[in-house]
C-alpha cells in the first residue's frame, strides 16, 4: 500500500468519525436545539406509578390522562397553616419564572397538589387551593382508599396528628418531578422558586 492510499484511509476514517459524531449529536438534541437531560436525582426510582384520584369539579382522574406531560407533583393538604402553602407557592413561581423564559417547554409541565387529607379537602376544596397559586394547578382529592393508594404508590409519608375538625397532618414536603412517561426525574424539598425553575430548565426537553 502506497502513503497516498494510507492518507487517503486516515483521511476517510477521520470523516467517518466526524459524520457519526455529528450524527450523535443530532440525535441527542430536541426540537429546542437542547441537549438531553440528564439523569436526576430520581431517575430508576420506584416512586409513582399508577393512581385513581378525582379532581376539583369531581372528576375521576387517573395518570393515563397526564400522559405526554411533565408532571410537576406535591402531596399536601389545604388546612396546612404553614408548609402547604409555602411550598406550593414556591412551584407555582418557579413554574411561572420558567413559564416566562420558557414557554414553550412550559406548556409541557403540569401542575398537580394531591391531598392527603380526604376527611376535610374536598374536591371544592382543592379547586379553590389550587386556583389561588396558579391557573393552571390541577387539585386532586379522592376517597380514603383512594388517597392511601397514591400515598403508598408516591412513596408519601402522611400521618393525622391530634383529634377533633383542627387536627394537623404531618407528612413529606417535596415537590417531584415526573417526566411525559410517567418515570420519576428528581425531587426538591422546600426549594426556592429559582430552584424549581432552574430543576425545570435541567430537565425539561
Amino acid at each position: 500500500m502506497n502513503r497516498n492510499h494510507r492518507i487517503s484511509i486516515w483521511l476517510l476514517a477521520g470523516l467517518l468519525v466526524l459524520l457519526v459524531g455529528g450524527a450523535i449529536a443530532i440525535l441527542q438534541t430536541t426540537g429546542s436545539g437542547r441537549s438531553a437531560a440528564p439523569a436526576g436525582n430520581l431517575s430508576g426510582a420506584d416512586v409513582g406509578g399508577p393512581f385513581t384520584l378525582v379532581d376539583g369539579n369531581g372528576n375521576t382522574v387517573t395518570e393515563a390522562q397526564f400522559a405526554g406531560q411533565y408532571r410537576l407533583i406535591y402531596f399536601g393538604y389545604t388546612f396546612c397553616p404553614d408548609v402547604c402553602p409555602t411550598d406550593v407557592q414556591k412551584l407555582a413561581l418557579g413554574l411561572k419564572a420558567f413559564e416566562k423564559s420558557e414557554p414553550a417547554l412550559a406548556a409541557k409541565v403540569t401542575p398537580i397538589f394531591v391531598s392527603i387529607d380526604p376527611d376535610r379537602d374536598t374536591p371544592d376544596a382543592v379547586r379553590q387551593f389550587a386556583a389561588a397559586f396558579h391557573p393552571r394547578l390541577v387539585g386532586l382529592t379522592g376517597s380514603r382508599a383512594q388517597i392511601d393508594a397514591a400515598i403508598k404508590t408516591f412513596r408519601i409519608y402522611a400521618a393525622k396528628r391530634g383529634s377533633g375538625e383542627n387536627y394537623l397532618m404531618d407528612h413529606s414536603a417535596m415537590i417531584y418531578l415526573f417526566d411525559p412517561a410517567g418515570k420519576p426525574i428528581s425531587f426538591l424539598q422546600q426549594p426556592s422558586p429559582a430552584e424549581v425553575e432552574a430543576d425545570l430548565t435541567r430537565f425539561v426537553r
